[in-house]
């Protein structure tokens, strides 16, 4: 239940009242705006709300629980603060919304009605409608880590560790020739394989676009598509920046990142098939580990750790930090020593593919 400040109480209670709602919406990189649909222009707590701006919303209704409270918002785009072209950019893509009732003649006479977030957004040539999701909808978002097979890293993160800067990784180009505002022709990353860039991103370093960044949809030799439109029109001539691109596989990981150590997924998980069966000793579901080819190469000097690996993994591995290097020692009956323990001491990760650890 909400309480009315005296004042709001005492004006409400005189019959004739003098009420309009204003927003106040707060972008990620907080910059705030208001809005109002009062007919002249409202100020309070060092926002000034704009009349006029096209402003409506649907009916407000508050429900018990832990329910998603939504309603929508409707605008023409008429503000100098709020048009087309930012709302393309993303700008107000999550924006912090609260939606007070107020006295305009005394404006120190307000009630919250209302906070959440932005929503999904529809817009038009000429007017947009923006989905107002309560406070109860970040309860529905994924928090922490999950269970799944692919990695759940930023490609490029501290938790990742590529470099995007490296050339490996990263080229810029210029666009050639122009199909649509998502799907054009390039020149300047010839020299990368077919798809490098799939899934990564395109920041655009020159044109009406200069500084707007976009997830590349396909890349194949000389063409580039994109996900969604730019917001302003592309030209031939632009020239952009482009780094690679990660389908999040350990395959991926793997080959074409060499970072396998790092992968922060859990690839052998089994699937649903698989955990309702039973075992058998002549099937893969024999009750042992879900890689077969897996075997104990030895252990680790005074480490006291078996190692794990794949046969067609044999070669050189990276100890678990502080281990240092050494040579495997195998365990009587197993495969001979296969390599040496080299190279800088690294976290393994929650699922490196072909290095296990386990404590004997």
């Amino acid at each position: 239940m909400k309480t009315l400040p005296i004042g709001l109480q005492a004006h409400l209670d005189t019959g004739a009242t003098t009420l309009c709602h204003c927003w106040q919406i707060t972008r990620s990189d907080a910059t705030a705006f208001g809005f109002t649909d009062h007919d002249e222009d409202l100020a309070f707590d060092g926002v000034t709300y704009e009349a006029a701006a096209g402003f409506t919303a649907s009916t407000i209704d508050t429900s018990l629980g832990l329910n998603v409270d939504n309603l929508d918002v409707i605008g023409a785009l008429q503000s100098a603060r709020l048009n087309d072209d930012d709302l393309a950019r993303g700008l107000f893509d999550n924006a912090a919304i609260t939606i007070y009732y107020v006295n305009w003649t005394d404006t120190d006479q307000r009630i919250i009605l209302r906070k959440g977030n932005l929503g999904e957004v529809s817009r038009g040539p000429t007017a947009f409608s923006a989905e107002v999701r309560g406070l109860a909808h970040s309860l529905n978002q994924t928090t922490g880590r999950v269970y799944q097979r692919v990695c759940d890293a930023t490609l490029g993160d501290a938790r990742c560790g590529i470099d995007l800067t490296a050339a490996t990784y990263k080229g810029s180009g210029a666009v050639a020739g122009v199909d649509s505002q998502r799907n054009f022709t390039v020149s300047g990353i010839d020299n990368f394989a077919n798809g490098w860039f799939s899934r990564g991103k395109l920041t655009w370093t020159a044109g009406a676009n200069n500084g707007d960044a976009m997830e590349v949809k396909v890349h194949s030799p000389g063409r580039v598509e994109l996900w969604l439109p730019m917001a302003d029109t592309i030209e031939v001539g632009d020239t952009f920046d482009i780094v690679a691109g990660c389908e999040k596989s350990l395959t991926i990981c793997r080959q074409k990142f060499q970072n396998a150590q790092n992968f922060r997924g859990f690839p052998h998980m089994p699937g649903n098939d698989y955990v309702t069966s039973y075992p058998n000793s002549d099937s893969h579901n024999q009750g042992g580990s879900n890689r077969q080819e897996s075997m104990p190469f030895g252990t680790v000097p005074g480490s006291g750790l078996d190692v794990i690996g794949s046969v067609e993994d044999s070669g050189t591995y990276n100890p678990l930090p502080d281990q240092g290097a050494g040579s495997i020692i195998p365990h009587p009956g197993d495969t001979p020593d296969i390599g040496t323990f080299s190279g800088p001491a690294i976290d393994q990760g929650p699922g490196p593919d072909d290095v296990f650890n386990r404590a004997r």
